[in-house]
């Protein structure tokens, strides 16, 4: 036997394909694939040990736009799944400088020292010119950040309804599986609706300020009608007496609105998250919340309505990008916004035209 014919096909084929009929390009992205998926199993397992690294990077792939980076997401929310759903989830809203960020830090450092895991995801309002983040609640909760049970993960709100980031469902899963088991998500609060943080929280809380015209949200449905509780918050110095008059008033017109189906009744709390003041009393009326559904069944009927919300949103998401990524779209796209500023069509036909392509 010479010994061209001794050599192994091992020795022979040094990672490179011995046929000449395997494509080189092909066996690139299946060496490539099976290193990614290597990579993939062992940042969830460090997930899954708690490793907040491991989590950031995890949430970034979420995020990511990238297909790859979007399949290494899919396994890692596929493989979280299982060790998910041991949270409460709090949704935070309030108009800007209603003082979210540090009732966060305030409420999120009292759970922490009761023994909790606390996760913040908190969304910024995005610059139209850079799409980046253009508050830092990061560097606003800088004694909550330095916690060894606090996770916090700004990201930029872009165009999500609510000023709601648009993986931020899949990222609280993320957080679920790392073992934190109070997720707090922050939204925007600048007036648009915060119907999508609703759809995606157990309990949805509320912060308004005394004597700065919220009294009269009041009487309005919308937003005060989804509010599982109100806090009023700056209640301390010179605005406690304001404070304790807009809690009479919140509290009549709480009145107004129909018996919720979790059979929940919202209360009004005061807090100074400044001094931490009311801070204990609010994880009390959480808690309370939580049994009484948990004793209900509300709180699984909630969580399995609120999966089948987020498959149509899928679906609309999946559809819209689609149509968007569709070579003939973006031929005819062009030519209907030429015809648009030329006006030579109308926004109405040119849109008609375009969905007729898909």
């Amino acid at each position: 036997m010479s010994k061209e014919q001794q050599k192994s096909a091992l020795s022979e084929s040094e990672s490179k394909p011995t046929s000449g009929n395997v494509n080189p390009e092909s066996a690139k992205k299946i060496r490539n694939f099976r290193k990614n998926r290597s990579s993939e199993q062992d940042l969830l397992k460090d997930l899954l040990k708690g490793n907040k690294t491991a989590l950031g990077r995890g949430i970034t792939l979420v995020e990511s736009n990238q297909k790859s980076h979007q399949k290494q997401a899919e396994f890692l929310i596929e493989g979280a799944l299982p060790h998910a759903h041991k949270s409460i989830r709090i949704g935070i809203t309030g108009v800007p400088g209603v003082g979210k960020s540090t009732f966060i830090e305030s409420f999120g450092s009292y759970l922490i020292d009761k023994g909790k895991k606390v996760a913040v995801l908190a969304v910024d309002p995005s610059s139209s010119v850079s799409h980046g983040s253009i508050l830092g609640d990061k560097t606003r909760m800088e004694n909550l950040v330095t916690r060894q049970n606090a996770f916090i993960r700004p990201s930029p709100s872009g165009d999500s309804l609510g000023g709601v980031a648009r993986k931020t469902r899949e990222s609280i899963l993320l957080c679920e599986a790392a073992g934190f088991d109070v997720i707090l998500i922050e939204t925007v609060g600048v007036g648009q609706s915060e119907t999508t943080v609703h759809s995606m929280t157990d309990f949805f809380l509320l912060l308004k300020l005394a004597g700065a015209g919220d009294e009269l949200q009041g009487i309005k449905r919308g937003i005060v009608e989804m509010a599982d509780a109100i806090v009023i918050n700056k209640a301390d110095g010179d605005n406690q007496k304001p404070a304790r008059e807009a809690k009479l008033e919140f509290n009549r017109a709480l009145h107004l609105y129909p018996p919720k189906e979790s059979e929940w009744k919202p209360e009004v709390k005061l807090c100074s998250a400044l001094y931490n003041e009311g801070v204990s009393d609010i994880w009390q009326m959480i808690s309370t919340f939580k049994k009484k559904v948990d004793e209900n069944g509300y709180f699984q009927h909630n969580r399995l309505e609120q999966n089948k919300f987020w498959m149509y949103q899928t679906i609309n998401d999946y559809l819209k990008s689609r149509f968007y990524e569709d070579p003939k779209i973006k031929t005819a796209l062009n030519e209907q916004l030429d015809l648009i500023e030329n006006n030579k069509t109308t926004a109405f036909a040119a849109a008609k035209h375009l969905l007729s392509l898909a």
